[in-house]
């Protein structure tokens, strides 16, 4: 036991005992360098070396891009930098988009309720989903737009008696031939409709459905026949060649009253389409997509 704790103790020796290292001239042996080691001291040198050269490492990879410089890892990084990017534009239009959307169904409500809307403004050093509400004032313009809307004029919302149809029951309307509108409504000029260049012996219909309350033929115009419709409009078409209509008939949208008149050599003939709401012309574009 004795002789073994003596052999321990020996090589702990062994291991703090300097050597001389020492580098030697080739030529004439003379000595250059030399170095006192234990081995010991050269083990700790290696882990010191190891761990600075670690640290080093760590370092680099954290705090600058050389791992982008490695073949593959580039595209990768990218890869994932473009998809980091796209989510966060993605998720800030989403809540702009979000903000935008109840700043309008507010408005709508404010509007509905009579007061005044607001509209939200972004805070750009503040999350994009917090918003500021600020009052619209309201301009002139507007205030004389809600004038006429709310009170009894032409254009008031309650109680309008325009003479005209809305756009949606114009859109209803047929058109009575194809052709080209040359002549446009002008009561000044003398002009109770507009004259269309159509082909000889094109077909005519009739815009809406209604009564044929007169089907007759006069030198100036040729074949006229007129359809009363409901609304107390009245549609009247001139210069047909013939009429398939009679007096009382009824007709429906698109039914087939006359064709054309034909000129000579078969050249165009105008079409003359003049519309009548309470007695009164009125412009057929207005009511009619031609």
């Amino acid at each position: 036991m004795t002789e073994r704790f003596e052999n321990l103790r020996r090589r702990w020796r062994e291991l703090f005992r300097k050597r001389r290292f020492c580098m030697l001239n080739a030529t004439d042996n003379s000595e250059e360098w030399h170095i006192h080691l234990s081995p010991a001291s050269a083990f700790a040198a290696t882990v010191a070396f190891v761990l600075l050269l670690f640290i080093l490492t760590l370092s680099l990879v954290a705090y600058s891009p050389v791992l982008e410089m490695l073949p593959g890892y580039r595209t990768a990084a990218d890869r994932s930098r473009e998809s980091l990017a796209h989510n966060i534009m993605r998720l800030d239009s989403m809540e702009r988009m979000i903000s935008d959307m109840m700043t309008y169904n507010e408005n709508i409500s404010l509007i509905l309720e009579g007061r005044t809307p607001v509209v939200r403004t972004i805070d750009p050093s503040r999350d994009s989903l917090h918003a500021t509400k600020v009052l619209v004032v309201p301009s002139a313009e507007d205030s004389l737009l809600r004038a006429q809307m709310e009170g009894d004029g032409p254009y008031a919302l309650s109680g309008r008696t325009d003479t005209r149809r809305s756009v949606r029951e114009a859109l209803d309307l047929t058109r009575p031939i194809e052709g080209i509108v040359t002549d446009r409504f002008d009561l000044g000029a003398g002009r109770f409709g507009i004259r269309i260049a159509a082909a000889a012996a094109e077909r005519v219909a009739a815009i809406d459905k209604g009564t044929v309350v007169q089907s007759l033929w006069t030198p100036e115009s040729g074949c006229t026949v007129i359809i009363q419709h409901a609304d107390n409009l009245l549609s009247v078409y001139r210069g047909l060649s013939q009429t398939l209509a009679q007096t009382g008939q009824s007709v429906k949208r698109g039914d087939l009253v006359g064709y054309n008149a034909e000129a000579a050599g078969g050249e165009v003939r105008l079409f003359e389409f003049e519309l009548w709401s309470n007695g009164k012309p009125v412009d057929p574009e207005g009511y009619i997509l031609f």
